[in-house]
């Protein structure tokens, strides 16, 4: 069974890595690095705690669509610009549906923190998709002589 014509074991280790790369990048942005800014600017809307089923969901889709979308159709030896650039607009999209349907439809959603939030789309959609092309690249591309 193939992927784009890439077999499964490959395609899966990158959406696992993606996967992995996204969780934790995104971890750290909202738990430590942006925690205070998000917290200041829509405080006033966050829940006391996650709600677990909504964020496992989207960790376990968004990856879906980095890969669909930017990883595996580039995943050819040479393709990691396109993928990267694919990435990138892939995360901004997905951002910028979020953050600009909250700016229309939400009191006092701050324009700031939509802007924010869409280039940490675009920056975590890039490093994910990156983690995951490389693993692609590395484990359905490479030569057995050329791993050493």
């Amino acid at each position: 069974m193939t992927i784009f014509g890439i077999s499964v074991a490959p395609v899966a280790a990158a959406y696992g890595v993606t996967t992995l790369v996204l969780v934790v990048l995104d971890l750290l942005w909202l738990g430590v690095v942006a925690k205070a800014h998000y917290t200041q600017a829509i405080g006033h809307l966050m829940a006391d705690k996650p709600y677990l089923p909504a964020a496992l969901s989207f960790y376990a889709l968004f990856p879906v669509g980095l890969m669909v979308f930017a990883v595996v159709p580039f995943g050819a030896p040479g393709g990691w610009r396109k993928a990267l650039l694919l990435a990138a607009l892939f995360g901004f999209f997905t951002y910028a549906t979020y953050d600009l349907t909250n700016l229309a439809t939400l009191r006092k959603w701050p324009a700031s923190l939509a802007l924010l939030d869409i280039a940490w789309g675009i920056f975590v959609s890039m490093v994910s998709a990156a983690a995951g092309w490389a693993t692609l690249d590395r484990m359905a591309f490479s030569s057995p002589a050329s791993s050493g």
